[in-house]
């Protein structure tokens, strides 16, 4: 692109600045450039007490948004994030003061394809199977197809799921939905959760771990599109969370309940397991299915079958 400098910006910016709300006295905007995909930008006027001036006559972010595209493009030296400051004038003759400022915070960095973290988080989540029974090798069910961005539909790399054999037991448990996202930079456990089936040890062969395998992955793709779930669950103790389809009859819905076990060692904090369970409508019969999420009914289900929260 050809030069465009801060100067240029600031130019291309007054004219919008100043044609500020009249009770504003000074304002401070902060954009991010494009990085992974997205960028960002925040801020507004303030009065002379400091308090926020709203303006909702024009898009003075989107053209903000335009000018550290420009700078970006042009940009000689490397940075992710301006600062627009603009100051009324004392006079009404003057000119309005107006400031932009460039830099690079290593902190909003987006975590790149083969950032180490991802293995990191699976290294943990695999630790904590393995003191609950034997982790099988590969995975009952695994859909890694990727954006550039090494962004599954749960946003990090890892969509996949374990085989964990236990006395007497087995254990289906989503193996990255708590994986911090890619192409991001903030400092969480994905979703903050990940999702486990308990079975009879001798009640799956390889078909039906596949197919349940499945079932568990689709799953993770909708408490990965939703929002908080995990905090939902932890608040209850137990939701009713989704029907199934007539392929699982005579089970209905599945129940996910809070498990009193929590992974360790993960790069931002222990993340809480939630246990899925697969139910027939006869046992919520005579429940509050009109309740927030069911609740009542299905920890009364998991309490029918000896699971405790």
């Amino acid at each position: 692109m050809a030069s465009y400098s801060i100067d240029d910006a600031i130019r291309e910016l007054a004219p919008a600045l100043s044609k500020a709300p009249a009770r504003a006295v000074s304002g401070e905007w902060t954009s991010t450039t494009m990085q992974a995909g997205h960028s960002s930008s925040t801020g507004g006027y303030r009065d002379a007490a400091g308090k926020t001036v709203s303006d909702d006559s024009r898009d003075l972010l989107r053209d903000i948004g335009d000018v550290v595209e420009k700078l970006d493009a042009a940009a000689t030296e490397r940075f992710n994030q301006v600062v627009v400051r603009w100051k009324k004038p004392a006079l009404p003759f003057m000119r309005a003061q107006v400031t932009i400022e460039t830099s690079f915070d290593q902190a909003i960095v987006p975590r790149g394809p083969d950032d180490a973290i991802y293995e990191r988080a699976a290294s943990a989540r695999r630790a904590f199977w393995q003191s609950r029974g034997t982790v099988r090798g590969g995975f009952a069910a695994e859909r890694a197809t990727t954006n550039v961005y090494a962004q599954t539909k749960w946003f990090g790399p890892h969509r996949r799921i374990l085989v964990i054999d236990a006395p007497g037991r087995m254990f289906l448990a989503t193996d990255g939905l708590s994986t911090p996202w890619a192409g991001i930079s903030d400092p969480e456990n994905g979703v903050e959760c990940e999702l486990f089936m308990g079975f009879g040890a001798a009640t799956l062969d390889a078909t039906t771990i596949a197919d349940w395998g499945n079932l568990l992955i689709n799953l993770g793709d909708l408490v990965a599109d939703g929002y908080r779930v995990a905090r939902d669950v932890e608040k209850h103790g137990a939701i009713l969370f989704c029907r199934l389809t007539a392929d699982y009859l005579p089970l209905t819905r599945i129940v996910l309940g809070l498990d009193p076990g929590r992974i360790d060692g993960m790069p931002f904090g222990s993340v809480p397991l939630i246990r899925a369970t697969a139910i027939a409508e006869t046992e919520i019969e005579g429940g509050d299915l009109d309740e927030d999420w069911g609740a009542s009914a299905a920890r009364q289900a998991l309490a029918k079958r000896g699971i405790a929260l």
